[in-house]
Protein backbone atom coordinates (compact mmCIF):
# COMPACT_ATOMS: atom_id res chain seq x y z
CA UNK A 1 0.00 0.00 0.00
CA UNK A 2 2.87 2.39 0.77
CA UNK A 3 4.36 1.82 -2.70
CA UNK A 4 1.00 2.61 -4.29
CA UNK A 5 0.68 5.86 -2.33
CA UNK A 6 4.24 6.90 -3.22
CA UNK A 7 3.52 6.27 -6.90
CA UNK A 8 0.20 8.10 -6.66
CA UNK A 9 1.74 11.20 -5.07
CA UNK A 10 4.62 11.19 -7.58
CA UNK A 11 2.09 10.97 -10.42
CA UNK A 12 -0.12 13.73 -9.04
CA UNK A 13 2.71 16.16 -8.23
CA UNK A 14 4.60 15.53 -11.48
CA UNK A 15 1.36 15.71 -13.42
CA UNK A 16 0.43 18.94 -11.70
CA UNK A 17 3.75 20.52 -12.67
CA UNK A 18 3.20 19.38 -16.26
CA UNK A 19 -0.37 20.73 -16.26
CA UNK A 20 0.97 24.14 -15.26
CA UNK A 21 3.42 23.98 -18.18
CA UNK A 22 0.68 22.96 -20.60
CA UNK A 23 -1.58 25.77 -19.39
CA UNK A 24 1.25 28.25 -19.92
CA UNK A 25 1.68 26.98 -23.48
CA UNK A 26 -2.06 27.06 -24.23
CA UNK A 27 -3.09 30.25 -22.44
CA UNK A 28 -0.14 32.60 -22.85
CA UNK A 29 1.99 33.86 -25.69
CA UNK A 30 5.15 32.56 -24.01
CA UNK A 31 7.31 30.40 -26.23
CA UNK A 32 8.03 26.84 -25.08
CA UNK A 33 11.70 27.75 -24.66
CA UNK A 34 10.84 30.57 -22.25
CA UNK A 35 8.53 28.29 -20.29
CA UNK A 36 11.25 25.63 -19.99
CA UNK A 37 13.82 28.15 -18.80
CA UNK A 38 11.28 29.59 -16.36
CA UNK A 39 10.68 26.14 -14.89
CA UNK A 40 14.42 25.59 -14.33
CA UNK A 41 14.80 29.03 -12.73
CA UNK A 42 11.70 28.41 -10.61
CA UNK A 43 13.23 25.13 -9.39
CA UNK A 44 16.42 26.96 -8.40
CA UNK A 45 14.47 29.72 -6.67
CA UNK A 46 12.18 27.36 -4.75
CA UNK A 47 15.22 25.35 -3.65
CA UNK A 48 17.01 28.50 -2.50
CA UNK A 49 14.10 29.54 -0.28
CA UNK A 50 13.70 26.02 1.10
CA UNK A 51 10.35 25.11 -0.45
CA UNK A 52 11.33 22.52 -3.05
CA UNK A 53 13.25 20.11 -0.78
CA UNK A 54 10.14 19.11 1.23
CA UNK A 55 8.27 18.62 -2.05
CA UNK A 56 11.03 16.30 -3.30
CA UNK A 57 10.91 14.32 -0.06
CA UNK A 58 7.13 14.02 -0.36
CA UNK A 59 6.72 13.32 -4.09
CA UNK A 60 10.08 11.80 -5.04
CA UNK A 61 10.37 11.41 -8.82
CA UNK A 62 7.21 13.46 -9.29
CA UNK A 63 9.20 16.50 -8.22
CA UNK A 64 12.67 15.61 -9.54
CA UNK A 65 11.82 14.45 -13.09
CA UNK A 66 10.18 17.66 -14.45
CA UNK A 67 12.38 20.63 -15.33
CA UNK A 68 11.87 22.20 -11.94
CA UNK A 69 13.75 19.15 -10.63
CA UNK A 70 16.69 20.03 -12.88
CA UNK A 71 16.76 23.47 -11.27
CA UNK A 72 16.58 21.77 -7.87
CA UNK A 73 19.60 19.62 -8.77
CA UNK A 74 21.55 22.65 -9.97
CA UNK A 75 20.85 24.62 -6.81
CA UNK A 76 21.61 21.69 -4.54
CA UNK A 77 24.92 21.06 -6.33
CA UNK A 78 25.92 24.72 -6.15
CA UNK A 79 25.10 24.88 -2.45
CA UNK A 80 27.21 21.78 -1.69
CA UNK A 81 30.13 22.97 -3.82
CA UNK A 82 30.12 26.47 -2.30
CA UNK A 83 30.21 24.91 1.16
CA UNK A 84 33.16 22.72 0.17
CA UNK A 85 35.16 24.93 -2.24
CA UNK A 86 34.06 28.49 -1.52
CA UNK A 87 33.00 30.93 -4.21
CA UNK A 88 34.49 28.88 -7.05
CA UNK A 89 31.96 26.21 -6.15
CA UNK A 90 29.21 28.45 -7.55
CA UNK A 91 30.71 27.85 -10.99
CA UNK A 92 31.37 24.12 -10.74
CA UNK A 93 28.71 22.75 -8.40
CA UNK A 94 25.78 22.84 -10.79
CA UNK A 95 27.66 21.01 -13.51
CA UNK A 96 28.92 18.37 -11.11
CA UNK A 97 25.41 17.72 -9.80
CA UNK A 98 23.79 17.48 -13.22
CA UNK A 99 26.61 15.96 -15.27
CA UNK A 100 24.92 12.56 -15.65
CA UNK A 101 21.69 14.09 -16.95
CA UNK A 102 23.49 16.44 -19.33
CA UNK A 103 25.68 13.61 -20.61
CA UNK A 104 22.70 11.32 -21.14
CA UNK A 105 20.77 13.95 -23.10
CA UNK A 106 23.74 14.73 -25.34
CA UNK A 107 24.46 11.03 -25.90
CA UNK A 108 20.85 10.08 -26.68
CA UNK A 109 20.46 13.15 -28.90
CA UNK A 110 23.56 12.08 -30.84
CA UNK A 111 22.27 8.51 -31.20
CA UNK A 112 18.89 9.79 -32.40
CA UNK A 113 20.63 12.04 -34.94
CA UNK A 114 22.53 9.04 -36.27
CA UNK A 115 19.45 6.83 -36.56
CA UNK A 116 16.84 9.26 -37.89
CA UNK A 117 17.01 11.21 -41.11
CA UNK A 118 14.47 14.05 -41.16
CA UNK A 119 12.57 14.78 -44.36
CA UNK A 120 11.93 18.26 -45.64
CA UNK A 121 8.24 19.04 -45.49
CA UNK A 122 7.24 21.33 -48.30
Amino acid sequence: MELFLNCLWAFLVGGGICVVGQLLIDCTKLTPARILVSFVVLGVFLTAIGVYEPLVEFAGAGATVPLTGFGYSLAKGVKAAVTEHGLIGALMGGLEATAAGITASVLFGFIAALLVRPDDKT
